[in-house]
């Protein structure tokens, strides 16, 4: 059972997937207590928050922000801020789930603060397990449940499953893709593809980064990475399908040639709370999924000429080690470059493509080995391209 002792500390509490969180704390505020929020700049969403959910610590990135903070709320907020206090409120506050909607791979050290804490992380935050999935894979060992999915999709699996374990029995998993705004585009007119036309999301708003990654389906590729690591399966059982209605979030296929999906539409406040009450389901009420109106849903293989990306994410996660964290940082530097339009949007997939190609990867078993990576790569791409 879900007792009211469920203190979540949630770090990127002002995003999409932080305010989807706090949604689902406020439909059940006798099962939780929010014991921490952390936010990047938007303080006047934050201090909403705040007032509301009266949490004893908080974490805003700039550090006059936080001096904000400290006058108006007092001795009754520890606040944190700069790099370094994301480590210091994982470590520091009391709770029992570190919710990490943290978006890059400045999510990834909060993750491994709460694992060896012995605390239960709901992963919103990707990149904690594309740049460091098999160091975080030794300190959870076969406790994958204190390791739960919030994307869609891995929940969608888990679902199916019954658990985040796939047994001998699990023949593939699927993941879906909405295929993003340009999944019909032909390719020769991806070269004058603007940021504008890229944040224009048919189906699903998020933030600019992950919207970004969604067009190019690098962030689909990231997914893939993610399964590996969450089931424990090999990359040859992992396969991508575009299905723009968002539907069906994942399927998984049985070796008797059994498929399992999950359904349900596209909001992202089902995964959240589903990890926040496994293995309970609490209810949501609102609109509910009606298959007669969506009337038909569509499938297709992505197409990885127009779109390299998920294939290089691929490639990078089959070769392991290091080359995932090289991938990622690649991509967050060149989506920036982009979005200040310092590079066009093939761009994108040119310097991750490059960055992979000069990287010779080694074993990712420590913290710094991974940062390392992440650092020497963005320092080469800055150095070329600003």
């Amino acid at each position: 059972m879900i007792h009211e002792s469920n203190r979540i500390l949630i770090l990127g509490s002002t995003g999409s997937i932080g305010k989807s969180a706090c949604n689902c704390v406020r439909r059940f505020r006798e099962n939780f207590a929010v014991s921490g929020l952390g936010a990047g700049s938007n303080i006047d969403l934050l201090v909403e928050q705040i007032k509301e959910f009266s949490p004893k610590h908080a974490f805003i990135a700039d550090p006059q922000k936080a001096d904000v903070l400290k006058e108006q709320f007092g001795s009754q907020l520890t606040v944190y801020e700069g790099t370094g206090g994301l480590e210091r409120i994982v470590e520091e506050a009391d709770y029992d789930i570190l919710l990490n909607a943290l978006v890059g791979a400045v999510g990834f050290r909060p993750t491994v603060r709460a694992l060896n804490r012995g605390k239960r992380v709901a992963l919103a935050n990707k990149e904690s397990l594309v740049i460091g999935g098999d160091y975080i894979q030794t300190l959870i060992g076969d406790d994958k449940e204190r390791l739960m999915p919030v994307d869609s999709e891995h929940s969608a699996v888990m679902q199916c499953l019954g658990s985040c374990h796939a047994d001998k029995s699990v023949e593939s998993i699927i993941l879906t893709a909405s295929g993003g705004p340009f999944r019909n585009l032909p390719k020769e007119k991806f070269a004058s593809i603007t940021a504008a036309q890229a944040l224009n999301h048919p189906t699903w708003a998020m933030g600019r980064k992950i919207t970004i990654d969604s067009s190019t389906l690098m962030n689909k590729g990231f997914e893939v990475i993610e399964a590996h690591h969450l089931f424990s399966l090999p990359y040859s059982k992992l396969r991508v399908w575009i299905h723009p209605q968002s539907i069906i979030h994942s399927i998984v296929e049985f070796y008797d040639g059994a498929q399992i999906a999950q359904l349900g539409l596209p909001d992202m406040e089902l995964p959240i709370q589903y990890a926040l009450t496994w293995p309970e389901r609490f209810p949501i009420t609102g609109k509910r999924l009606n298959l007669p109106e969506i009337g038909k849903m569509d499938f297709f293989e992505p197409d990885p000429d127009r779109f390299p990306c998920l294939k290089l994410c691929i490639e990078a996660g089959e070769m392991g080690g290091t080359a995932p964290a090289v991938v990622n940082a690649a991509n967050e530097v060149a989506v920036d470059l982009f979005l200040r339009e310092k590079i066009g949007y093939t761009g994108i997939a040119e310097i991750v493509a490059l960055a992979l190609r000069n990287h010779k990867s080694i074993k990712a078993d420590s913290v710094e080995v991974i940062e390392q990576a992440d650092k020497e790569t963005r320092q080469e791409i800055i150095a070329r391209y600003v």
